[in-house]
């Protein structure tokens, strides 16, 4: 068996181990998630922060993916005819192969990688994906910087749109965390800079809203899930794209902020991994270039007795 591509990077107070994108032998190869940026393993403070939380490994699974690893919406999907082609940024031109409605789930036919380039060094890693197609053509560059002398992570986007049809789309950061690898339960807490409103998708004996947080009722069994598809509270202000996931039986904690205000939010569990998904609007006419920048702080606190 051939290791995926990889490469490591730290700043002496964060060692990251990433996967690289590799069409042949990238341990990502699915159709779902952003190729670039999939953190396998994160150490801080001798706190761990990402890993494997699922059970079952396929490179095509559209959930075998690690880490802070982002979902653009499809482009172009249900305009497209059967045998047509649709557009996912960091994966490249997908052909639509029915009549069925666009699914995360099943591995579509990818018919235009682009090309891929990765530099790592030190403390930062920059991944670039050159696309060039008929029907959208861009430069997506995502760097994964580790400050220097700070307990920080900074994910850095450039969108260059280089075709002649404007990109709209969203993406979300699906965060699958997976604090000190314990089980999903009461010690994991989940914090808002404001209150939250909120459906449960069902499953309200496991977890509730308690004014700006989310938390655990009772520990998470293997089959159970926590889902609540659209959480409200926000503004249109980048205050508010402001989360800390935090466990306080090991005093593990993260929190997110980014540049660019939520469009929407979405919040995703399993007894493994817990998933905050913030979501940004993403719009670049042609020539235009857009960017967004998501900063995690790592941090260690004294755990509850």
């Amino acid at each position: 068996v051939i290791a995926p591509p990889q490469a490591e990077i730290s700043n002496g107070l964060i060692q990251a181990r990433l996967y690289l994108p590799d069409a042949q032998d990238g341990y990502y190869r699915g159709s779902r998630f952003d190729w670039s940026g999939v953190i396998s393993d994160l150490q801080f403070q001798g706190h761990s922060y990402y890993g494997q939380w699922f059970p079952k490994y396929d490179p095509r699974i559209h959930d075998a993916i690690m880490g802070p690893v982002e979902d653009f919406y499809p482009i172009d999907f249900s305009e497209a005819k059967p045998g047509g082609t649709y557009l996912k940024i960091g994966i490249g031109i997908l052909v639509r192969p029915d009549t069925n409605k666009y699914s995360i789930v099943p591995p579509y036919e990818i018919v235009n990688h682009g090309e891929w380039k990765v530099k790592a060094k030190g403390r930062s890693i920059e991944f670039r994906q050159i696309l060039n197609d008929a029907s959208y053509s861009y430069e997506y560059k995502k760097t994964i910087e580790l400050r220097k002398g700070k307990s920080e992570m900074v994910i850095s986007h450039t969108l260059k749109n280089t075709g002649n049809k404007t990109i709209e789309t969203d993406v979300y950061n699906h965060n699958f965390f997976m604090l000190d690898k314990q089980t999903t339960g009461p010690g994991f807490t989940i914090s808002f800079p404001f209150n939250l409103k909120a459906e449960s998708g069902g499953n309200t004996n496991l977890a509730e809203i308690r004014g700006n947080q989310l938390v655990f009722i009772k520990e998470l069994e293997r089959k159970d899930h926590v889902y609540y598809p659209e959480i409200n509270g926000f503004g249109n202000d980048a205050k508010d794209y402001d989360i800390k996931v935090e466990n306080q039986n090991t005093g593990a904690g993260a929190r997110i902020t980014c540049d660019r205000p939520l469009s929407k939010l979405v919040f995703w569990s399993a007894s493994t991994t817990v998933c905050p998904e913030p979501y940004i609007h993403i719009k670049a006419t042609p020539g235009e270039t857009f960017t967004w920048k998501i900063t995690y702080d790592y941090y260690s606190f004294n755990p509850k007795k």
